[in-house]
């Protein structure tokens, strides 16, 4: 009986142990599953995102860059307006809850990361920019994750493309081109797409 009783009560203290050994596990993965300056790629639900991703063959259509406040983690994007929200609900509000996770092949200093928010913080509530123009008047989402990296944290991630280097020929991108801008087509327009940050070979894939 005293036996039985000493197995039992070492498989109760190994289990309990186990237990704990997990829950810390997953806390410490929690705690680094993210790092300031994180870009997070999803496929939205708006009535864009079709065209974004027949125009750049990619299943990404919507990007936002993580930031830490206080012991929250969130994600900057630019919707109408410009906002910084929580990041479960960036990811709840895309395609089936699914991302994907980029991050600098070589970190990012602490005085990047500052100048990073700094910039990001003077941007919230600017407007967004549905006809994906160059300047700082209105902003879309890829062009504000960018745009920060280049003139915050002095990162070029991709080249600039033209409008017309896109696949442009789809109806439903042909559509979208004529609603926004009728006859008057801007072809040669500066612009990045999510693609293009996603493709970066300055960015390493997290998850």
């Amino acid at each position: 009986m005293r036996i039985k009783r000493f197995l039992q009560l070492f498989l109760i203290g190994i289990t309990t142990i186990s237990a704990a050994a997990f829950i810390d596990l997953e806390s410490s993965e929690a705690t680094q599953k993210f790092k300031e300056g994180d870009i997070i790629f999803q496929t939205s639900s708006s009535g864009q995102s079709q065209a974004i991703q027949l125009a750049t063959h990619s299943e990404f259509s919507h990007v936002g860059i993580i930031f830490k406040q206080g012991d929250d983690w969130m994600v900057l994007e630019a919707v109408e307006p410009v906002q910084i929200i929580p990041i479960q609900q960036f990811i709840s509000r895309g395609d089936g809850g699914t991302y994907s996770l980029k991050r600098p092949k070589t970190a990012l200093t602490a005085s990047q990361i500052t100048g990073m928010k700094k910039l990001g913080k003077s941007w919230i509530n600017t407007h967004y920019d549905i006809y994906f123009n160059w300047s700082d008047e209105e902003l879309y989402c890829s062009e504000l994750v960018w745009k920060l990296y280049s003139r915050a944290a002095k990162i070029d991630l991709c080249p600039l493309r033209e409008l017309k280097s896109f696949d442009l020929t789809h109806p439903v991108v042909q559509h979208q081109l004529k609603k926004r801008y009728g006859k008057n087509i801007p072809y040669q327009e500066q612009v990045v797409a999510p693609s293009d940050l996603f493709n970066s070979t300055l960015l390493v894939t997290i998850k």
